[in-house]
């Protein structure tokens, strides 16, 4: 994995940061695809049975006894990796949905090293014979993986082996948009964690470059029209792009900027406000790592940029959704106000005992691209995952004894007591701008 991560220096104090933002483009659900040739050819298996338990319930319980509880949660991994192969492609998209939510709530690395050889194949079958659905659900299995295996030789074998397929079915116009979504994803993702060759980082870039380059016409001030199903797909590849800037060469950097810099701003006249989104934040990474490279870096046509920057900011046509307009200016404003020099916005993300700062546009990228991949299980991969820490400088996993975990846990009454005072003040806080007129008779 290369190294040069941008914005990870210590922090004043001794403390580190690391970062992300709350930005993910929604997958465009994919065309459905008719079982029933596949049902008639299906062998009797009792996957289909096992599988109406998820993982997520074999996490639940009060079992007394934890071993008994992880070696009867590894069974049914087992029993998911054995459905993989079935003829059945709705047990096949059942078992890879299981290891998609086991993977993404768990640490599982010695297990998935024993059996990565088979996950591989299974992966790979997949993604060449699978339709739809079913390789979308490969491709978010094979993000999770690589976060599982890490950066060693493990996680770079099981990435160098897959990544054709993901550029293929990316890069194929007749793919599904889930499809290829989730491709995207995945191909930014492994190349982020496991890719440790630059020029593998250079194909990644040039691969996902690619896709959202089309939208921009190489004439004209407005994007290019595309497809409402493209609209996703635009999206997760231009994020994946800007996942991978973040550990790319200054070298590289500066080529990119004067190639793409110019052509960005015509996504933001988009239909998507996703994709409006993204390519707001791309844009202000994309001048957080000019001003790195060159502090003194002057964009040439920084009014009109602004100018639409300030529009996306104040936007309330009533024709947009009431929830993307406020989602929108939010973000626009946090845009324009770092691109016109100011500082970017700091968020801080609590989990456990611990705080992660994030206080810069690569560090928002690269916890968003995570958070999109782990979901609900993002803060137990933070406590516990080597790799997650190590990006985001948190050190070392802490040891917590029984003591430390009661005493960090707040009781029911205490969180009864708190909302009750919450509920109070902001009623308090409303009540002042409220309209007071009195009922007339």
């Amino acid at each position: 994995m290369p190294r040069a991560r941008k914005g990870n220096t210590p922090r004043k104090g001794g403390q580190r940061r690391g970062g992300g933002a709350r930005s993910s483009a929604q997958a465009d659900s994919g065309s459905s695809e008719d079982e029933a040739t596949s049902e008639a050819r299906s062998t009797a298996s009792e996957c289909p049975s096992l599988l109406s338990v998820t993982a997520e319930d074999c996490l639940g319980g009060d079992a007394v006894d934890e071993g008994a509880q992880q070696e009867d949660f590894e069974d049914k991994l087992k029993e998911y990796v054995d459905c993989l192969t079935d003829k059945s492609a709705k047990t096949r998209q059942g078992a890879l949905e299981s290891l998609r939510l086991a993977l993404a709530s768990r640490l599982l690395p010695d297990f998935l090293v024993e059996r990565q050889l088979t996950l591989t194949d299974a992966l790979e079958k997949c993604l060449k014979k699978g339709k739809g659905e079913e390789q979308a659900l490969a491709a978010a299995v094979l993000g999770l993986l690589c976060i599982q295996l890490g950066p060693g030789p493990k996680g770079e074998e099981l990435f160098h082996s897959l990544q054709p397929l993901l550029v293929s079915v990316l890069s194929d116009g007749t793919a599904s948009p889930a499809a290829r979504l989730h491709c995207a994803c995945a191909l930014g993702l492994g190349c982020y964690v496991a890719a440790a060759d630059v020029q593998d980082l250079v194909s990644c870039l040039a691969c996902l470059e690619g896709v959202f380059s089309r939208a921009c016409t190489v004439r004209g001030s407005t994007a290019s029209v595309s497809p409402g199903s493209m609209h996703g797909v635009l999206c997760a590849a231009l994020q994946a792009w800007a996942l991978l800037l973040t550990i790319c060469p200054s070298t590289h950097i500066s080529r990119i900027l004067d190639r793409q810099l110019p052509w960005l701003p015509q996504l933001l006249s988009s239909e998507s406000v996703n994709l409006r989104i993204t390519a707001g934040e791309t844009i202000a990474l994309l001048f957080e790592l000019a001003r790195d490279l060159e502090e003194d870096f002057i964009y040439e046509d920084m009014e009109t940029l602004c100018s639409a920057l300030r529009t996306l900011a104040t936007d309330s046509n009533k024709y947009r959704a009431k929830a993307d307009r406020r989602r929108q200016r939010s973000t626009f404003r946090a845009v324009l106000h770092f691109v016109e020099g100011g500082e970017c916005e700091e968020e801080t993300v609590r989990f456990g005992l611990e705080v992660l700062y994030v206080d810069s546009w690569a560090r928002r990228r690269v916890y968003a691209a995570f958070k999109d991949v782990l979901g609900s299980g993002m803060h137990h991969h933070l406590q516990n995952n080597e790799l997650l820490r190590d990006i985001f400088g948190l050190g070392p996993v802490l040891v917590l004894d029984t003591t430390a975990l009661k005493a960090c846990k707040i009781s029911r009454f205490e969180k009864h007591l708190y909302n009750a005072a919450a509920f109070k003040a902001r009623t308090k806080a409303r009540s002042r701008v409220r309209d007071k007129r009195a009922d007339v008779l």
